[in-house]
């Protein structure tokens, strides 16, 4: 007597779940231009290493005999896997059963993916498409009954945020619960044209008045904007190349910190162009991403959040290896000034590396918070305070390189005032209370209307506070610590990233992040 009849049942069931939704419904999915979970697995991991998760669980009917009739697997497929070598857990959601939504969903899988990227510590990669386990209007029809809202487990997804790296893929039009999954990750990504995502799609907001496709409701530049999604490209592979990028800088968990990667790169390499990256005409704005990209380890810049809060560029890279989180100023957006939403995405930002014990390097040309109407109607100090006390709250390594404007409150949001910073100077470098430009007028009005010429007196009065505000004569006192030659900027970064190493805390922070 031998067990090979249940043996046989279970190769069965796996074969049934192996169908998806059926031959039809795989179809409709490729002729999408969309994979399937499974075939996005595949693509995703390291071959040969993906491990499932209650495979055979699904919804079954039996004949008269007690024997299966039929099966229809869940939708949400999960289980651990490698990822360029390194254990992961991922989790997605099987659009050719009921698309994702409720009906089709065995709430305990998707717990338990959390669940266990949570206690085994190990990032958690989110394959989202449909409704991500969420409701249906079929859902009361299916169960009887109308469910007062309520979503099983989300207690584990705000854990995990502050816990392990939570990455996300909108791999198709995406709503409900599924957007929610998608905007709670450190990282998340969109395929351009084929994934949307909103909290209601267009046949529930036409109910509005709104008659919009799917791309002019929540397309990927209305999310990248919007700051809801990170980052797009162009097809799934490209999605799946990012994920296995991102993670590359990061530690599986806040109980490691991240290894140091490949030393391929001179950390004494200097660059002699930067010499005059900086325009003397303060007026005229430069490009910063190409300073980001010769002051750290060629090829390691990893942007993140492109379209969104522009003012402030935010990324990952490498300094002789070391793993960083960039930040820097972007002169060709509103001067370099904060606006509201550039203090939320240096607020998410900074708290993502404090939470996995990343040292901040900011190259910084802030004039100060935006200002004017459109200022004061989206609250910008409200989120510049915000931004501010993320900073202030670091316990991460910092270093400040201040390469031309350093003014005002968020002048001041260039490093954590209340403890150690290292902090350079270009000799580009301005700073104090406000700008010059605009501030001479109010501060010496009496004086300038009094004159016999007050072009020649503003101009006069201009000069003098010039020659005051020299970066030597801050030097002279302190207020700068060094001013250095800026082609020398990426040797004294590497030399701060060897110093910043062994102060990296494994463990959780006071500050817990939140979605």
């Amino acid at each position: 007597m031998t067990w090979q009849s249940e043996m046989d049942e279970l190769r069965r069931r796996e074969s049934l779940a192996e169908e998806l939704g059926g031959p039809e419904r795989v179809k409709r999915q490729h002729a999408g231009g969309r994979m399937t979970i499974r075939e996005r697995i595949a693509k995703l991991v390291d071959a040969g290493t993906f491990h499932e998760v209650g495979k055979i669980a699904g919804k079954a009917t039996y004949d008269a005999a007690n024997d299966l009739e039929t099966f229809t697997p869940s939708n949400f497929v999960f289980g651990r896997a490698k990822v360029d070598g390194r254990p992961v857990v991922v989790g997605g959601d099987d659009f050719t059963v009921r698309g994702g939504s409720a009906d089709a969903t065995i709430k305990e899988k998707h717990l338990q993916c959390e669940t266990m990227a949570h206690e085994l510590r190990l990032p958690l990669i989110r394959l989202v498409e449909g409704s991500g386990g969420g409701g249906s209007v079929k859902t009361i029809e299916t169960t009887g009954r109308a469910n007062v809202p309520g979503v099983s487990g989300w207690e584990w997804v705000v854990a995990n945020i502050g816990t392990v790296p939570r990455v996300a893929l909108g791999l198709g039009s995406v709503a409900g619960l599924g957007a929610a999954h998608l905007a709670a990750a450190h990282y998340s990504v969109m395929i351009k044209d084929l994934s949307a995502l909103f909290v209601a799609g267009p046949p529930v907001v036409e109910r509005l008045g709104q008659k919009l496709t799917k791309n002019e409701l929540g397309g990927w530049e209305i999310q990248l904007k919007a700051g809801a999604v990170d980052d797009a490209v162009d097809t799934e592979e490209e999605a799946f190349a990012r994920v296995r990028g991102f993670l590359s800088y990061l530690p599986s968990s806040i109980d490691e910190v991240a290894p140091r990667g490949p030393r391929d790169d001179d950390p004494a390499r200097r660059v002699d162009w930067l010499m005059d990256a900086i325009p003397r005409d303060i007026r005229k704005p430069y490009k910063m991403r190409p300073i980001v990209e010769a002051v750290v380890d060629a090829g390691s810049f990893f942007e993140i959040a492109p379209l969104y809060g522009r003012s402030v560029i935010t990324g990952l890279a490498r300094l002789d290896g070391w793993p960083v989180a960039v930040m820097a100023s972007d002169p060709f957006f509103y001067g370099g000034a904060w606006a509201a939403d550039t203090c939320q995405k240096v607020e998410r930002f900074v708290d993502t590396a404090q939470t996995f014990h990343l040292p901040v390097f900011y190259l910084v040309d802030c004039p100060g918070f935006l200002i004017g109407l459109d200022a004061e109607r989206t609250g910008t100090i409200k989120q510049g305070v915000r931004a501010m006390s993320a900073i202030w709250q670091t316990t991460i390594p910092w270093c400040s390189v201040i390469v031309r404007n350093c003014f005002g409150v968020a002048g001041a949001a260039h490093r954590n005032g209340g403890r150690y910073c290292t902090r350079y100077a270009w000799p580009s470098g301005r700073w104090g209370s406000l700008p010059l430009e605009g501030g001479i007028e109010a501060a010496y009005r009496a004086e300038i209307d009094a004159a016999p010429d007050p072009r020649v007196k503003m101009a006069e009065i201009e000069e003098r506070l010039t020659k005051l505000r020299s970066p030597f004569r801050s030097a002279e006192t302190f207020w700068i610590e060094e001013i250095v030659d800026p082609r020398d900027t990426r040797r004294l970064l590497c030399e701060w990233a060897e110093l910043a190493a062994p102060r990296r805390r494994p463990g959780p922070s006071e500050h817990r992040m939140r979605p």
